[in-house]
């Protein structure tokens, strides 16, 4: 009985680093947060909460579900080992620093925490050799997009 022909667009979980994984799970938890956030903003939205510019509310709900969307796709196609995902995987733990770390320190202590800790524990992995190894495969590697 022959193996049947692995298939490099989807590397086995064994030739996966943990690293790979861990920030997939990071940028998707992040993905699961604005969507939430948007639900919340449409939900306020819906039921009348005084807004200064009704389009721009509604412009700032497409916003979230597009950057939830987004952040999705990346940690999917991270996953995937994907090569442009890194970049865009460390754009938005540098976005979320920006607002996690003012959070921290305007005294909102655990929603601080809850953001600065993954983000740079995604920022390290990011850098971690077997991670970038993994995501810049160029012989029987997938497609850059």
């Amino acid at each position: 009985m022959s193996r049947p022909p692995t298939n490099p667009a989807d590397p086995s979980p064994s030739t996966r680093p943990r690293g790979i994984v861990a920030i997939a799970l990071v940028v998707a938890a992040e993905a699961s947060a604005l969507l939430v956030a948007a639900a919340w903003y449409g939900y306020e939205l819906l039921t009348g909460a005084p807004v200064l510019s009704f389009w721009g509310a509604v412009f700032t709900l497409v916003l979230l579900l597009a950057f939830s969307a987004w952040l999705y796709s990346v940690g999917h196609f991270l996953f995937r080992g994907r090569r442009w995902t890194r970049a865009a995987a460390l754009v938005a733990q540098l976005f979320v620093l920006t607002i996690g770390v003012p959070t921290l320190t305007g005294g909102v202590i655990w929603a601080g925490i809850a953001m600065v800790v993954p983000a740079l524990a995604a920022i390290v992995l990011l850098f971690d050799k077997r991670v970038i190894s993994y995501a810049s495969r160029t012989a029987d590697s997938p497609p850059a997009f």
